[in-house]
């Protein structure tokens, strides 16, 4: 068991770079943590880790050492996870986020149900559409809308999110319908920018089969879900939109959709975690949860 814990310790330490965070994380005091390492490292009778003042990192040797670890810690969780058929003997802190376009009153109410489920989950709750180091912010899973960079993630997909262009009632009265895409020339857009990139999505349009891009001059550029949502709403422009994240706007025809002959391509939706840490139990729960729920809330608008 002492070996057991060392193991946990020397991973976490490796995945976080940082004694104080690890310390933090495992419930240990700092000496403790660098006392464990210290005494590892003599046992095996190899440098694990080069250290500064500002990061901790792998050795070649501590990085070999490394995936062996990862694959003992992922084979113990997957044999111990064998016998936990009560749903109480899942526990532990699990640190997920989820981007504002999802988090509708359905999700929230479901996710209460996810939590009644297994109340020996402690949740904690992130709501951003910023692009996310799991590790590093300390992250145990996120969803995402939008193929995937290439990173050291494990992206599990779930489905793919139906998108929608649509328009308020007044701002079509005023500007008019668009009917083909070469209309949106004489129109404005509420378009979306990124804050890692800092340009404005691209408009994506499906003809003929296939994809293409086209561009819309913005009458306001916006970098959150909501104020994006509402701008559209006031009638700042057309807006194109996941549409799980207006489909109540489109029932009660506060929005309406516009040019839906050249709907685009669904977005892939996904789970992210960490691909080099033994997948905590809270974590597999959460993650077959909600790829059963989400098609349950949006049914419409995501596509398996």
């Amino acid at each position: 068991m002492e070996l057991f814990q060392t193991m946990q310790v020397f991973a976490k330490l490796a995945e976080l770079g940082s004694f104080t965070k690890t310390a933090d994380i495992m419930h240990m005091g700092r000496p403790q943590v660098t006392h464990v390492i210290q005494e590892l490292e003599a046992s095996l009778g190899v440098r694990l880790f080069h250290r500064t003042t500002r990061r901790v990192s792998l050795t070649a040797e501590g990085e070999a050492f490394y995936q062996r670890v990862c694959d003992i810690l992922n084979s113990v969780s997957e044999a111990t996870s064998l016998f936990s058929t009560n749903r109480e003997n899942v526990r532990g802190r699990l640190r997920i986020d989820i981007p504002v376009a999802l988090v509708q009153p359905s999700f929230m109410a479901s996710l209460h149900d996810f939590q009644r489920t297994f109340p020996g989950i402690s949740l904690i709750l992130g709501v951003t559409d910023r692009r996310l180091d799991l590790i590093a912010e300390g992250v145990d899973c996120a969803v995402r809308i939008g193929e995937l960079p290439s990173s050291s993630m494990v992206g599990r997909r779930i489905g793919s999110v139906v998108m929608v262009t649509c328009a308020s009632p007044r701002y079509l009265s005023e500007c008019g319908t668009p009917q083909s895409l070469e209309d949106l020339t004489q129109h404005r857009a509420v378009n979306y920018f990124s804050e890692s990139s800092r340009k404005a999505l691209d408009w994506r349009f499906k003809v003929n089969g296939k994809d293409t891009v086209c561009n819309v001059n913005s009458g306001i550029l916006v970098n959150e879900s909501n104020a994006f949502i509402e701008a559209g709403l006031a009638g700042f422009g057309i807006i194109q939109a996941p549409g799980a994240s207006v489909e109540q706007h489109l029932a009660s025809g506060d929005l309406v959709e516009v040019l839906a002959q050249y709907r685009p391509s669904a977005r892939p939706i996904s789970v992210l975690y960490p691909s080099r840490i033994h997948l905590a139990q809270q974590v597999r729960v959460f993650a077959d949860w909600i790829a059963e729920v989400l098609p349950k809330l949006h049914g419409k608008w995501l596509e398996s």
